[in-house]
């Protein structure tokens, strides 16, 4: 008998070895509880900081720049001095190019000669043809001549006028010509008595300067930047925007800027959304259209007064807001068909159950369900966790 006892008990330890062998372990999973509050969809992006209104100043003729005094933000007023540029003076003739200007001066003297006498030509021609007029009237009065004959002799009279003022306008061309080299030649001999007056740069703004291209003395041509002057306290932020974000941001909207080296955020609004992309492409390489978007910093100047221009910033724009939103980790969400599902921990069972998402960010997902608040869900499902799923949850 106590044989039989001890075969029945090895039989049924053998048995719920196996049972306990193939029966399924329970999955280890995270959970978190759904959750009722604010829900806020926001567009992200870098940003940087511009002035308003930027003033480069540039030269405005070619000449000798000075050492300028001004260093970058130093502060100046409006018709402050910031540039002194002085007119170049005439370089130096060697010996054959003052041989080759007198020639040249002898042989413009010799064309106005030249052209004196062809106006004293004309002035004789006109005489001519003024007598030639008188006496031919005269004789049309008595009717010895017919009237066609006095009309041609009143046109040549006309015809030598206009060749009189036409050689006087080459006379007077060929005396400027003669003055021109003539002054090349007289300025040459002594360089140092030449006097020349410079050319004063003023301050269109009052503001700070913001960068100065050229400190140094040196010769600068006409348009060169000499230095760029702003009022820093007129700040606007720019921020590239992907164009399929920017179609949802209206001006007027509210941004924060973050990560611009303050303790807290700065409140700023949408001012412009430009009209018209731009292709630029990303650190992958990846083309992108983007577009400009313009804010205006609302915050009170005193708490951004170390800001300056072209400092990045952290731009973040809410285009969707709710304040009584069921929400849930977006990780614990999955499709199915046209809907979401999640699973719930209920009693060490993972139970399947369908939910459509209204909205969602990078973190979190607004939610159509009536589950309640503080239900819990699994976060990040494993591959192999099925309906109804033996489980030991991890509560966070």
């Amino acid at each position: 008998m106590q044989k039989k006892i001890t075969a029945v008990v090895v039989i049924l330890g053998g048995l719920l070895l196996l049972i306990w062998a193939f029966m399924p372990t329970a999955i280890q999973v995270e959970t978190v509880a759904i959750e009722r509050g604010h829900f806020e969809r926001r567009i992200d992006d870098d940003g940087w900081t511009r002035v308003r209104e930027r003033y480069v100043i540039s030269a405005p003729v070619t000449g000798h720049l000075q050492r300028t005094n001004l260093r970058e933000g130093d502060a100046v007023i409006h018709g402050d001095t910031v540039a002194t540029i002085f007119p170049l003076k005439p370089s130096f003739l060697d010996e054959r190019a003052v041989l080759e200007r007198r020639e040249r001066i002898r042989s413009l003297e010799a064309n106005a000669r030249a052209a004196e006498d062809n106006v004293e030509r004309a002035q004789l021609a006109l005489r001519q043809s003024e007598i030639d007029l008188q006496r031919n009237e005269y004789l049309f009065e008595r009717h010895f001549i017919s009237a066609s004959a006095v009309e041609t002799f009143r046109l040549t009279q006309q015809l030598r006028q206009k060749e009189l003022a036409n050689s006087e306008k080459i006379a007077q061309a060929a005396s400027h010509s003669l003055a021109e080299v003539r002054v090349g030649l007289l300025s040459t001999p002594d360089r140092s008595q030449i006097v020349l007056r410079p050319s004063l740069v003023k301050s269109p703004i009052t503001g700070r300067v913001l960068r100065i291209p050229q400190s140094s003395e040196t010769i600068v041509t006409m348009g060169t930047p000499l230095l760029e002057i702003a009022n820093p306290s007129q700040l606007e932020v720019l921020v590239e925007l992907l164009t399929e974000d920017a179609t949802e941001v209206q001006p007027g909207m509210i941004a924060r800027l973050s990560h611009w080296g303050g303790s807290r955020e700065l409140e700023a609004r949408v001012r412009l959304v430009e009209p018209s992309a731009f292709t630029k492409v990303s650190a992958l390489g990846v083309e992108e259209q983007r577009v400009n978007v313009i804010l205006d910093i609302t915050s009170p100047t005193d708490d951004w007064i170390n800001l300056g221009d072209r400092f990045r910033v952290d731009v973040k724009i809410p285009v969707q807001t709710a304040d009584d939103a069921l929400m849930v980790p977006v990780g614990a969400l999955f499709p199915i068909g046209s809907r979401y599902g999640l699973y719930l921990a209920e009693d060490n069972r993972a139970k399947l159950t369908r939910v459509d998402v209204i909205a969602r960010n990078g973190q979190q997902a607004w939610i159509r369900s009536d589950l309640n608040p503080g239900t819990q869900v699994i976060a990040y499902p494993p591959a192999k966790l099925n309906n109804g799923a033996r489980i030991r949850p991890i509560y966070k």
